[in-house]
């Protein structure tokens, strides 16, 4: 998995879900007074630049931020996108040529009382990461699983947090690590935000995950997934990506079920692109 740079994916359709997602509950969550803890378990470098480095050779952004970019003004824009894409035009103003990540993302969001948990195992991109929030007092960066991170860190003293688990899926044993996580993290916090994001995928062990995930807990439970393309039987390729969200803030659904179809239409690559969402 330390061959895995999220630069190669920055920006693409996936993005674009997760952060949605992640902005919403931020957005809604940091609302009530008492400090916040968020721990992002794979951290990545924080932020990217489209137009340099590996983004540059996949431009995979082109799925997902460039065919959302230079939407505002638009009334046929939903108002949850326009939210999120104006959290874009300001990030961009204060950081030229950088698209946010989630810890970028996050920060942006959080209050001087908060706090951040990063976790990063990649070298190079622990290095971007340590740089970016090294005057953040916020902010513990460390390179370390992520995984590890979730049992030394939950429960948080302020008894409030939001914990995101988005690893690469490079290896068939993840989806185990990631199921085994959230139930050893739901024992330790039950009352914690968990954020759980999926690639689509002609996999078996893919398949399986989200209800292996809304399985863990009876707290209240978000599934969403939005498909950009059709997908064919074996192939390695990602049709989609979806998340589950456990104990998610109840404005959310709201906006989400306003968000997808727009997203549908303006990500989707052909005939087959949809979305769903499932509260339980």
């Amino acid at each position: 998995m330390l061959g895995y740079r999220h630069a190669f994916h920055a920006g693409n359709h996936a993005d674009s879900l997760k952060h949605l997602v992640l902005f919403h509950c931020l957005r809604h969550m940091t609302v009530k007074p008492k400090p916040l803890l968020y721990l992002d378990t794979h951290a990545g470098a924080g932020a990217y630049r489209l137009n340099e480095g590996y983004s540059t050779q996949t431009r995979e952004w082109e799925t997902g931020l460039g065919r959302l970019a230079g939407r505002l003004p638009g009334g046929s824009v939903p108002a949850p996108v326009q939210e999120y894409l104006r959290f874009l035009e300001e990030f961009g103003r204060n950081h030229p040529g950088e698209f946010p990540g989630s810890p970028a993302l996050a920060s942006g969001l959080l209050r001087p009382g908060d706090r951040l948990v990063l976790r990063e195992l990649h070298p190079a991109d622990f290095e971007e990461l340590l740089s970016r929030f090294a005057e953040d007092p916020r902010a513990q960066v460390r390179m370390e699983d992520g995984y590890s991170a979730m049992k030394a860190s939950l429960p948080p003293p302020s008894r409030r947090g939001l914990v995101i688990v988005d690893p690469p899926y490079e290896i068939g044993s993840e989806y185990d690590r990631v199921v085994d996580a959230l139930a050893d993290a739901l024992a330790r916090f039950e009352t914690g935000t968990y954020l759980v994001w999926y690639p689509l995928l002609e996999r078996p062990e893919a398949r399986a995950l989200p209800s292996r995930l809304t399985a863990l807990t009876g707290r209240p439970r978000l599934s969403v997934e939005l498909r950009v393309r059709g997908s064919i039987p074996g192939e390695r390729g990602m049709s989609g990506s979806g998340m589950v969200a456990v104990n998610p803030p109840w404005p959310l659904e709201s906006a989400l079920r306003a968000a997808l179809p727009f997203l549908s239409v303006a990500l989707g690559q052909d005939e087959s692109a949809s979305w769903r969402l499932d509260l339980q």
